[in-house]
């Protein structure tokens, strides 16, 4: 029924200090995908310091896809950073010995670097020429946290979104999806919102003027950005209906994935139709990656 675009999976048991869980094994996260519906995965590799107390390799995520090809699709994931930390870093013989690898795609991409960062734009160039989609997090601040950085109203995203016409970037995070609505501060941008959306905000605005954005509904932030206002959510994803893609980004065993209900509710009433609803569990992801 449905594919999700964004998902961590680990080849071994692994712990956060002081034994806190990291990432589900392979073989969990089958047996949860079985009681919710999920036919196939895109894995992320988490390499990007910031993000994690646990470092993973694109290798790491290529073996688990490998032992179940009809389950999990492989990402690579370049850290801007990477090879010479430089602007000019030849990014592209990583990420196109990546593709050759049986890659789909990059991400989830989360320095905490501007989006106007030369080594993030270097990243995006090479990416572009590639043909690979990058899935990114965004974050608010600087520093103390992950996640490439924009300012509120997503000036710099909109800067590469018009430099790379070609580079898909699919969002995801609180940040990203908080500014459906019109912001009333600042802070509102770093939290679930709850409040109904009284006015738009840039993001439906950068989905009409830019046809290479797209939205990654998965975690908590993709599903508060639509049952905050289930009324407005409808329209979202009816104008915006090829452009999104399911997901849950489950990163524990017990990572709720509240996205499916919500969305199932929707089409079994009748707010979205079935061709509607296909797309965005399913099609969309198929015709990007490619997928059989």
């Amino acid at each position: 029924m449905f594919i999700d675009i964004h998902v961590h999976a680990s080849r071994y048991p692994n712990y956060f200090p002081a034994g806190k869980p990291m990432f589900p094994q392979a073989e969990d996260l089958i047996k949860r995908y079985d009681s919710i519906g999920v036919e196939k995965a895109v894995i992320l590799p988490e390499v990007n310091p910031e993000a994690s107390y646990f470092m993973q390799s694109v290798e790491d995520v290529l073996s688990i896809c490998g032992q179940y090809p009809d389950r999990f699709v492989p990402f690579c994931n370049v850290d801007p950073r990477a090879v010479s930390n430089s602007p000019d870093a030849p990014l592209d013989e990583l990420i196109l010995y990546y593709k050759e690898k049986g890659c789909k795609g990059i991400g989830e991409v989360s320095p905490n670097l501007p989006f106007l960062d030369p080594k993030c734009q270097n990243l995006f160039k090479h990416a572009e020429k590639a043909g690979m989609p990058i899935i990114f997090h965004l974050s608010s601040t600087m520093g103390y946290t992950y996640g490439l950085y924009d300012d509120p109203g997503l000036p710099q995203l909109e800067i590469v979104l018009n430099k790379f016409p070609g580079l898909n970037f699919l969002g995801h995070s609180a940040v990203f999806w908080s500014e459906m609505a019109e912001l009333e501060t600042p802070w509102d941008r770093a939290l679930y919102p709850t409040t109904p959306v009284k006015k738009e905000g840039v993001l439906p605005k950068l989905f009409r003027r830019y046809k290479n954005l797209m939205g990654d509904l998965s975690a908590g932030s993709g599903y508060y950005a639509l049952a905050r206002d289930p009324e407005y959510a409808v329209h979202f994803l009816e104008e915006f209906q090829d452009r999104l893609y399911f997901g849950t980004d489950i990163c524990r065993m017990n990572t709720s994935t509240p996205l499916v209900d919500f969305i199932l509710k929707l089409r079994n009433g009748k707010k979205i139709t079935e061709n509607v609803f296909q797309k965005i569990a399913r099609e969309n992801a198929v015709k990007l990656l490619g997928l059989q």
